[in-house]
């Protein structure tokens, strides 16, 4: 006997992906971007709170996973959406991929240069993770 019920896409039940597909409400507004060593496992996440156009981050808080990735952990996902509710973000706006690597220049490798830890990333242009010429 066949299913009479149509069958829909299912999207992510994420209450974070939910509110990020909702567009702009208002502000305060969550910005969330994922890093990892290469663009297939994000270890680290970071959400910066924005209260008004033009504004600096107001707060900004990272987590990481020493295992796994921070994109499905559940843990993780309940903290970052806990501290966008605590900070009254209105509307959520996500990165399609990961990024950049999870260190910080500056602070975990000398200004100027690349990571040593994350090779993947030297000399590859950010956003589309294609290789600079």
């Amino acid at each position: 006997m066949e299913n009479s019920f149509p069958r829909f896409k299912r999207r992510s039940d994420s209450p974070l992906k939910k509110k990020s597909r909702h567009g702009f409400r208002g502000y305060p507004v969550a910005t969330v971007a994922f890093y990892g060593p290469d663009d297939t496992k994000a270890t680290k996440a970071a959400v910066g709170i924005v209260n008004a156009e033009g504004a600096d981050v107001s707060a900004l808080r990272r987590w990481y996973a020493e295992e796994g990735d921070v994109r499905t952990d559940p843990a993780i996902a309940s903290e970052i959406l806990e501290f966008v509710r605590e900070q009254g973000a209105k509307s959520v706006v996500s990165t399609e991929g990961i990024i950049d690597c999870p260190h910080e220049e500056g602070r975990d490798y000398p200004e100027g240069q690349v990571c040593p830890q994350c090779p993947f990333w030297a000399h590859r242009n950010r956003r589309t993770g294609e290789m600079l010429q």
